[in-house]
């Protein structure tokens, strides 16, 4: 039985063509003359993007790990109660009211201490604060499993329509949403659809899209992921043993870590990074 070769002789003789700069440029014409293709740019005429434009957190440490907060982009920070989330979204919208920037709050569940906000700093002639909080009835009333269930969605779906009618006026140089509170599994079916087209409406735009949630929620679609973690209030113990704290006292002296998860601003890391600071109230 006779068999093929498995290399062939006049193989090493065989010559490789390199395309010339003409070549691929009489390709490029031929490929632009098609009707589809017309709008097609070559590579070397597009243009570099510039950088984007980075704005204070508020908090000096988070601006060292992330370099800030980037505009038109979707910033997300996650992490579980008294983890720091919400000294972060004071910390932001009293460093953008101090910018002279005017702020939307989407506060999915009604959460916002006011006191605690003026404590940081926060000026409230600036900030548009709007209330997704279910309503109290007057009298009470029986609801069904399946009302019960409509009434805890409701304020997610108000908050993304608001957010959306938001994004569109423009003119915003900060819009946090607040899901911190928000049940996981609430949170977790917000569609990725609704993240992108977030993501697209600020892209071309200064407005920075804060995002605040108990686990990852906006998933690719968020260009910085920070995860917060709280470990000690070093006050504690000597404010329970004098005098009753306030809402503001007892969160200062948190201590607090931050763990960049993703960063699409630059090459992304080889790890995570973290960082540690303490927050002060008043």
């Amino acid at each position: 039985m006779s068999s093929l070769p498995l290399f062939s002789e006049a193989a090493p003789s065989r010559s490789i063509v390199v395309a010339s700069p003409a070549w691929s440029t009489l390709v490029f014409q031929r490929l632009s003359a098609i009707p589809k293709l017309a709008g097609v740019t070559s590579a070397s005429r597009l243009e570099v993007r510039p950088a984007l434009q980075m704005v204070s957190s508020g908090v000096r440490e988070i601006d060292a790990l992330t370099g800030g907060l980037p505009r038109g982009c979707l910033t997300e920070v996650c992490g579980s109660a008294s983890s720091g989330r919400t000294s972060i979204l004071l910390a932001a919208l009293a460093a953008a009211t101090q910018r002279q920037e005017v702020c939307a709050l989407v506060d999915v569940s009604d959460a916002l201490n006011p006191h605690s906000a003026a404590a940081a700093g926060v000026d409230f002639e600036r900030l548009l604060w709007v209330r997704c909080g279910k309503q109290k009835s007057s009298s009470p009333q029986r609801h069904s499993v399946t009302e019960k269930k409509e009434k805890s969605e409701r304020p997610v779906e108000q908050a993304l329509r608001v957010t959306d009618l938001l994004l569109q006026s423009v003119g915003f140089g900060l819009v946090i949403i607040d899901l911190g509170d928000t049940p996981v599994k609430l949170a977790r079916r917000i569609p990725l659809a609704t993240w992108f087209r977030f993501q697209r409406a600020v892209e071309h735009t200064s407005t920075v899209l804060f995002v605040i949630s108990h686990v990852p929620c906006a998933q690719t679609c968020a260009s910085l992921l920070l995860k917060v973690s709280g470990k000690k209030l070093s006050a504690v113990s000597s404010l329970l043993s004098a005098e009753t704290p306030t809402h503001a006292q007892f969160l200062d002296g948190l201590q607090v870590q931050g763990e960049l998860l993703r960063s699409r601003l630059e090459r992304k890391p080889a790890g995570s990074v973290a960082t540690a600071f303490a927050t002060k109230v008043g």
